[in-house]
């Protein structure tokens, strides 16, 4: 499958015409006035560079809870790579790059801390009462928990840009109503309730570019991590033919290439490689579709921007990979048990004694509430903690706190 570079985006004009179109939103949920100098998109994409949530994620895990190196990713590394792909993807497309970018840059805000150990061990703790959904705290946190502005609380994203966020990996429901993945996360069915975000459908294809985005950033800079940790090694990289393929290229070029390079070359090319698959998989099924519009895009039944057979094979064989020599390696589960008591002895000493919270917002707003309103508005304040600061107050609180490295 090649990239036929004039058919791209149909040749029409500068912007495609299924790209979505900011002068043309359906709206904030609390209606604005326009920007002299910004359209709705950008002006979406800035306000979530300028949270605090976006600023927590600086010190989220990645992969490595409390890494003693400064070079590993962290949540909000992650982020900037992702947001860097999802624009390269939207303009190949001739989309919208701002919306791509920021669906890219908030998909990640709902992570505890301590990643996807401390997601599990908070929906663990509120099962009873909804459980947890990192994507779902993302529109929580959008849409309510972030308190900057005078007329609203939350961020009053566009409708687009919040469709994003909730549907980037596909509908969460089918037309009957049931649940693609599962019961739907509440704070979703609830937002809902005050904007139809149409569940039931697929995301634009700025939405669809920051999903697969995701998964190429991931896919490759856990690998670079990995290989920097020691986990992982060119040895066993050659059980995916994949990267066993790449690996060979660049010894064929570089036959004397130190390590550090070495692995830089291979990441650089597995990122173009799987950049290119994504572009001419997409190019194909949109010749096939012929969209006209956005809504066309979100009414085609099935994922536009997405790789290949092979390539999807090639993302299942390196997850695999990564999932036994890394996610599931003795160090790394011995330390995702600690993180996951500190979450737990948290949430059990905040549900005891909300005042431990020390913070006039977070304890005022629990008094008088029931039990599950209570757990979620504690689970709340939990993931928004960043891993250094939820290891802090853990010493604070309690004498003894898991080592994490």
């Amino acid at each position: 499958m090649t990239i036929d570079r004039n058919a791209l985006g149909f040749g029409v004009g500068e912007r495609a015409i299924f790209a979505a179109d900011p002068w043309a939103s359906r709206g904030r949920l609390y209606p604005e006035g326009n920007s002299l100098t910004r359209s709705d998109f950008q002006r979406d994409r800035d306000r979530i560079v300028h949270t605090t949530a976006f600023r927590r994620l600086k010190h989220k895990t990645q992969v490595f809870i409390g890494p003693d190196s400064d070079h590993y990713r962290t949540r909000l590394t992650h982020t900037i790579e992702v947001a860097q792909i999802a624009r390269a993807l939207a303009r190949a497309f001739r989309i919208d790059e701002d919306l791509a970018e920021g669906v890219a840059l908030v998909h990640d805000f709902g992570h505890t801390p301590f990643g996807h150990t401390g997601e599990d061990a908070l929906h663990e703790l509120l099962e009873p009462y909804g459980g947890f959904d990192h994507n779902a705290q993302s529109l929580r946190i959008v849409t309510k928990l972030e308190r900057r502005y005078a007329e609203f609380d939350g961020l009053n994203l566009t409708w687009e840009t919040l469709e994003g966020l909730v549907k980037h990996n596909g509908p969460l429901m089918t037309a009957a109503g049931e649940g693609t993945r599962g019961p739907v996360p509440l704070p979703i069915i609830e937002y809902c309730e005050l904007q139809d975000l149409d569940i039931a459908s697929h995301a634009s294809l700025e939405a669809q570019a920051a999903a697969v985005a995701d998964d190429i950033a991931y896919n490759t800079h856990d690998i670079d991590d990995g290989l920097r940790s020691g986990y992982l090694t060119f040895d066993m990289l050659e059980d995916v033919p994949f990267l066993a393929g790449l690996m060979r290229e660049v010894r064929d070029r570089y036959p004397n290439l130190e390590a550090d390079r070495f692995t830089h070359e291979i990441m650089r090319r597995q990122i173009t490689r799987m950049v290119e698959d994504v572009i001419a998989m997409a190019q194909d099924r949109l010749t096939r579709i012929r969209p006209m519009s956005a809504d066309d895009i979100r009414q085609a039944g099935e994922t536009i921007i997405t790789f290949s057979e092979s390539m999807a094979e090639t993302d299942r064989q390196i997850k695999k990979l990564l999932f036994s020599k890394i996610y599931r390696h003795p160090d790394i589960m011995r330390i995702r048990a600690g993180a996951a008591q500190i979450v737990t002895d948290l949430f059990n000493a905040y549900m005891a004694d909300p005042t431990l919270m020390r913070s006039d917002y977070w304890v005022e707003h629990t008094a008088g509430l029931e039990t599950p309103a209570k757990a979620r508005h504690v689970g709340d304040f939990l993931a928004g903690m960043t891993d250094t600061y939820a290891v802090r107050v853990h010493r604070q609180l309690f004498d003894h706190t898991p080592d994490l490295r």
